[in-house]
């Protein structure tokens, strides 16, 4: 949440509030809703860490608000995070712990366990399609979301096909 907050603040100050909405309307229904009290403690731990800064606006019928601003080291932070590639290997994959140790431990079998995250895995594949029908069209970027979501439980779906070949 740290630096994606970092580069909504890139774009100009925002209060949390405003934050929250950008994040919603930007990644759409796909993404989890981001608890507002996340991202106030969040706020507060990046204006501690310099950041940003944080200012008192008065509002006349409503209590002040406090609206932050991105700093020079905060503008770095965000341009850092756009550099780096991400590098998520799948190699320590839960399921793929629980598949190795499933007959070790006779707690279940690989059979049972590759189904039961068979289905899990279709159940998610039909809400996710659910969804991408309802999204708005507009929103490219919540369409983008889905789709690389669909696509991941795709080859999920393969690989458990390609694991029950293998271990049976």
């Amino acid at each position: 949440m740290r630096l994606p907050l970092l580069a909504l603040l890139a774009n100009g100050p925002a209060h949390g509030y405003e934050l929250k909405h950008a994040l919603e309307a930007l990644l759409g229904a796909a993404y989890p809703r981001p608890n507002v009290g996340q991202i106030y403690v969040t706020l507060g731990r990046l204006a501690k860490t310099g950041l940003i800064v944080g200012e008192e606006v008065e509002q006349p019928d409503r209590p002040n608000k406090r609206i932050y601003r991105i700093t020079d080291a905060g503008r770095e932070a965000v341009h850092a995070w756009f550099e780096d590639a991400i590098v998520e290997p799948r190699i320590r994959d839960e399921f793929f712990m629980k598949l190795a140790l499933a007959s070790r431990s006779g707690a279940t079998s690989k059979t049972a366990l590759i189904s039961k995250q068979r289905r899990h895995y279709l159940k998610s594949l039909r809400e996710l399609s659910r969804l991408a029908a309802s999204e708005d069209r507009d929103n490219r970027v919540a369409h983008l979301l889905i789709e690389g979501a669909l696509l991941h439980l795709q080859a999920d779906l393969e690989w458990l096909e390609r694991c029950q070949e293998e271990l049976e």
